[in-house]
Formats: C-alpha cells, sequence, structure tokens
C-alpha cells in the first residue's frame, strides 16, 4: 500500500503545474523562450554562472523552480560523474562549465514541458508547417517520457521484490548497479515504444494524419508573449552577437 501511495504521488509530480504563469502562454512562445535561454550555454563560466542565476529568477517567477529542481537531481549521478572526470583529467573550471550547461538543458525542459500539454506542443509543430504525421508523432513522444519513467520505475520494483536488484549502499555497489540499470531500462524503453507505436497507428488509422486539419488557428498571442517574445529575440541577437564577435577576437589572435 505504502508503494501505491509513493508511485501516485510520484505520477502526480509529472503533471503540469496548473498555476504557473507560462501555463496560459502561447506553446511558440514557450519554445522560443527555451531556445533563447539554451543558447546561454556558449558562454564561459563565469558568464555562464551569471546567466543561470538570472534564470532561476525567471523559474521562481514561473513556479517551476521545484519541478526543475526534481528533474536535475534525475540526473545527479551523470552529473556527479561528468564533474569527477572532468576535474581529474581538465580542469575544474571545465567541470563546473558542463555541470551548469547540463543542469541549464534540464532545467529548460522542465520549464517548457511542466506547462505545456502534448496537443499545445502539436499545435506549435504544425503552425511550423510541420507535417501532421511528424508533429503527432513528436507530441506522442513527448507524452510516452511520462510512459517510460512509470514503466522503468514498475520493472525495478518487480525486480527488488524478486531480490534480482538492490538500491546501491557503496562505491563497490553503485559501480555493480550501473549495469543494472541497463538491464532495467531495455525492457522498459522497448514495452514503451510498443505502446507509442500501436497508439500511433490507432490514431492514423482513424485519420488523425488528415492534411484538412487546420487545428493550428486556435492558437493566440497576448500581450504576456509579446513581452516574453521580445525577451527571448533580445536574449537570441545578445548571445548570438556575442559569440561571433568573441570567435572573431579569437580567429584575429
Amino acid at each position: 500500500m505504502l508503494r501505491k501511495r509513493k508511485r501516485r504521488r510520484q505520477m502526480m509530480e509529472i503533471l503540469l503545474i496548473e498555476d504557473s504563469p507560462l501555463r496560459d502562454v502561447d506553446p511558440r512562445t514557450k519554445l522560443a523562450l527555451s531556445l533563447a535561454v539554451s543558447l546561454a550555454v556558449m558562454l564561459p563560466l563565469a558568464q555562464l554562472s551569471a546567466a543561470f542565476g538570472l534564470y532561476i529568477l525567471l523559474m521562481a517567477w514561473a513556479r517551476v523552480l521545484k519541478n526543475a529542481a526534481e528533474q536535475i537531481w534525475r540526473i545527479k549521478w551523470v552529473l556527479i560523474g561528468l564533474f569527477i572526470i572532468d576535474w581529474v583529467f581538465v580542469s575544474l573550471n571545465l567541470a563546473a562549465a558542463v555541470t551548469l550547461r547540463l543542469s541549464l538543458f534540464a532545467s529548460v525542459f522542465s520549464l517548457f514541458f511542466s506547462t505545456t500539454t502534448p496537443s499545445e506542443l502539436r499545435l506549435a509543430l504544425e503552425w511550423s508547417k510541420i507535417p501532421y504525421r511528424y508533429a503527432f508523432s513528436m507530441s506522442l513522444a513527448f507524452q510516452s517520457l511520462s510512459l517510460l519513467d512509470q514503466e522503468w520505475r514498475a520493472i525495478r520494483e518487480a525486480q527488488q521484490a524478486r531480490g534480482v536488484w538492490r538500491p546501491p549502499t557503496s562505491i563497490r555497489s553503485l559501480m555493480a548497479s550501473v549495469k543494472d540499470l541497463v538491464a532495467l531500462s531495455v525492457p522498459a524503453i522497448v514495452l514503451t515504444t510498443k505502446r507509442a507505436w500501436a497508439m500511433t497507428e490507432a490514431a492514423y488509422g482513424r485519420g488523425f494524419d488528415s492534411p484538412k486539419r487546420r487545428s493550428y488557428k486556435k492558437l493566440s498571442m497576448t500581450r504576456l508573449d509579446t513581452i516574453l517574445l521580445a525577451g527571448a529575440l533580445i536574449v537570441s541577437i545578445g548571445l548570438t552577437a556575442w559569440r561571433i564577435f568573441m570567435t572573431t577576437q579569437i580567429a584575429a589572435i
């Protein structure tokens, strides 16, 4: 019973953040905003740290800071491993920069997907003149991310109940668990892929890929969209211009 409640609580954590100011923002605006923020990975460590600090304020305003922290926590072992490798073999600055960049990508993922439904993503892709078949498949893949997480947890709990898999308690058991994670992930990916493929075929069989569909007309911009788009445009132009300038200076040297 306790496990069922815990799983139900974990499944609720991946639901939309309905009280976020970005919830009613046009998905095209959120795509542009996410792209603009992602360009900050070009910055060196000092500027990247400042940009990440400003982005934290944006996430706090959008009420997705907790969700973003959970997404970063999920890849903690990847971050720790890369940090140690880069620190030992290259430098501490590179290790910190790589960690910040991966954290930035994970938090951008959370910013968009915790405030956007699969259907809203499909509408934005359709508006971009992407054929409906591909737009629907991409939105379905987005929806299948939660299915993958559920399948992985179910397989892990089943293996743990049989005594095949145990949570790591030391460095040695952690290294041994890496091999076990592959055995857990492969069947989860296969099951999720088969389910997503079945859903796609069912949608095609019902004519969801008809070229006459024009549902993207439901999208509309508001004043907040205009402000966010203007900010995203300024950030994108500034970061791109800075990158071109730095590349020119390095080439001149």
